[in-house]
């Protein structure tokens, strides 16, 4: 049997592709496959994806989200690992630490990074992300972020039972109370978790979880490794941020009714919050300067401008789709 099954979705992926791959060429563990489902991708993404033997799936329908379903599918490794087009494995036994508390534990379904490799040579935008422990200030405010943050000392700010073992952390996920966003950037599941409950087109990473607890009525358990990844995350381009954000928003109304968790109903009081933090424009400056005398790095002063982004992109999504407009993204340009 196949141990791990890597899965990237892949569009226009060339920039970042090549040296993703090769973080996975140099692990310790060599019994895996790589799997990626392209959707269409028109540079070089394909060539340099044959070069390290991976098996190429078309995704039609392009999402990253439906690119994981289609690897889904396909792979036939015992742990699936959900790996995007631009995340790096830090160090080559990234995998076998990884798999160590999946294979010690029966309990646990899955493991995640506990934190995003911070890297002082490394765009502004990518070492902001590293350093508050979310790719979306929104995550990090409304406290549902899933990896660690030099502001709060915290990987969460959710209330979350945990054992604390020497290489991870084992947490207990009820179906009564609100899930940080684990499911990507290096998260690994069971492959026979996937195939008894996973079905359908598209796979968002927190609603199978979610879908789970609210089917069996009983906890998950889940593992943060003590361990990081990296996560070149839009590097130091602003216009790439704001694409990103326009595309979370975008597919969130567009993919709204396909989706287990609802982030509304369990989120309406923190996106109050997120609005009143980023519009009295006090909060984010104090945090910035709280932040930087935790962790001097002058990319903590991207967060006020993280914030108003992430706040006017949403609004103006959200307001189009509150009358009636409808917001698409036209992926045949889409560049990683």
């Amino acid at each position: 049997m196949i141990l791990a099954s890597f899965i990237t979705p892949t569009l226009n992926a060339e920039k970042v592709l090549a040296d993703c791959l090769k973080s996975i060429s140099i692990q310790t563990i060599k019994n895996y496959e790589i799997i990626i489902a392209d959707g269409g991708s028109t540079d070089s993404t394909l060539a340099i994806a044959k070069s390290f033997n991976a098996k190429i799936f078309k995704n039609p329908l392009k999402t990253s989200e439906a690119g994981k379903a289609v690897s889904i599918r396909h792979a036939k490794g015992k742990y699936l690992v959900f790996l995007d087009s631009d995340n790096l494995l830090p160090s080559k036994n990234w995998l076998k630490k990884m798999l160590w508390p999946l294979q010690k534990d029966p309990q646990i379904i899955g493991s995640e990074p506990i934190r995003f490799t911070y890297r002082p040579s490394a765009g502004f935008i990518e070492r902001y992300s590293a350093l508050i422990g979310a790719n979306d200030p929104y995550a990090y405010i409304s406290g549902i972020y899933d990896r660690y943050s030099y502001l709060s000392d915290k990987w969460t700010n959710l209330k979350i039972k945990t054992q604390d073992f020497p290489d991870y952390l084992k947490i207990k996920l009820n179906p009564d109370q609100a899930i940080p966003t684990i499911g990507a950037n290096g998260a690994i599941f069971r492959n026979d978790f996937f195939k008894k409950y996973f079905h359908g087109d598209y796979f968002f990473d927190i609603d199978i979880i979610t879908s789970v607890l609210h089917q069996t009525h009983q906890p998950l358990y889940f593992a943060k490794v003590k361990i990081d990844i990296i996560h070149t995350f839009c590097e130091a381009s602003i216009k790439k941020f704001i694409r990103k954000q326009k595309r979370r928003i975008i597919d969130f109304y567009q993919f709204q009714n396909q989706r287990k968790y609802d982030w509304q109903k369990n989120n309406r009081f923190a996106t109050i919050k997120f609005s009143l933090y980023t519009l009295t424009l006090i909060p984010p400056v104090f945090d910035s300067f709280r932040g930087y005398f935790k962790k001097p790095d002058f990319a903590w002063f991207f967060h006020p401008l993280a914030c108003l982004i992430s706040f006017f992109v949403y609004f103006s999504a959200t307001l189009k789709n509150v009358i009636g407009q409808k917001n698409i993204i036209d992926r045949s340009h889409w560049q990683q």
